[in-house]
């Protein structure tokens, strides 16, 4: 399971990020490790993190493969694996992924970015966002029990970078795997390299007035001027694969089963939508 921008593990031994999922699998017999990458940098060093760890528990399990999930960024730096070393990889879930990048990260692009001939960001611009990331990432690493000699590479400008339309299309063109031809089109393909792809995501800001975070989410929402979104990623980006839904009613934070699964009454409760993904690789003997 890969996290996604600002990721943990374990939040001061208090939080996870994927909220009771990963133990909600494991009662149910799936074997399932949790990854530490940067919180904030950019899919491909992300994946490359990523990739070391998953030869480590291919090791350590004796499986020759795993079945990734990645929330958010976590959904992109998934794909990277697969991309450059299939062989570790038997399926690929993304979840609440901005594939095709999130309108969120391109309007703090545009308003960062001056109106001059260059297009680029000053200097200052650029040290004022990676540090502001960069302190979000060093504040998480050290909450997952990483100590200060050990935080992993952050990179605030690069990971915004990456999240935009502008830096999803440059990756998506390396790795167009299972990718729809257009933005708010269906993907033509679920497979790959012998690799099954899937995704699915939600629509909704306040999904539970009990979650202080969602008022926040509301407001991250607003670039989106209509379309649906979770708050950070709209349903059309967030396709790949099989799309499983991209309905569901739930945020962003929601479809990690954040926080403290004060998610949307009444609706399929996150931890079950896991759990059925998962049996559904089983039937499919991966």
């Amino acid at each position: 399971m890969a996290h996604g921008l600002g990721g943990f593990t374990t939040l001061f031994g208090v939080i996870d990020y994927f909220n009771g999922i990963p133990g909600s699998l494991m009662k149910g017999g799936s074997e399932v490790y949790t990854t530490k990458t940067s919180a904030v940098n950019n899919s491909e060093v992300r994946g490359e993190q990523l990739l070391q760890q998953i030869k480590t528990i291919t090791a350590i399990s004796g499986k020759p493969k795993v079945n990734l999930f990645g929330h958010s960024q976590g959904g992109i730096d998934i794909r990277y694996v697969a991309g450059v070393a299939p062989k570790y990889v038997a399926s690929v879930t993304a979840v609440s992924s901005p594939e095709q990048g999130s309108k969120t990260a391109d309007f703090i692009k545009n308003t960062l970015e001056p109106n001059n001939n260059t297009g680029s960001p000053s200097n200052v611009t650029t040290e004022l966002v990676s540090g502001v990331f960069n302190l979000i990432g060093g504040f998480t690493d050290i909450g997952s029990g990483i100590s200060f000699a050990e935080i992993q590479e952050q990179d605030g400008w690069k990971s915004l970078m990456a999240l935009s339309t502008s830096g999803a299309a440059k990756f998506n063109a390396k790795f167009p795997a299972a990718m729809p031809t257009s933005y708010c089109g269906q993907p033509t393909s679920t497979a790959a390299n012998g690799i099954k792809y899937y995704s699915f995501s939600g629509v909704g800001q306040l999904t539970s007035a009990l979650d202080p975070s969602d008022y926040l989410l509301a407001v991250t929402g607003v670039p989106f001027a209509g379309e649906s979104n979770d708050s950070l990623v709209s349903a059309c980006s967030s396709r790949l694969g099989y799309v499983i839904r991209d309905n569901y009613r739930m945020n962003h934070l929601d479809s990690a089963d954040q926080v403290l699964s004060l998610t949307a009454w009444g609706e399929s409760e996150p931890k079950s939508i896991y759990s059925t993904q998962v049996n559904r690789l089983k039937k499919a003997n991966l």
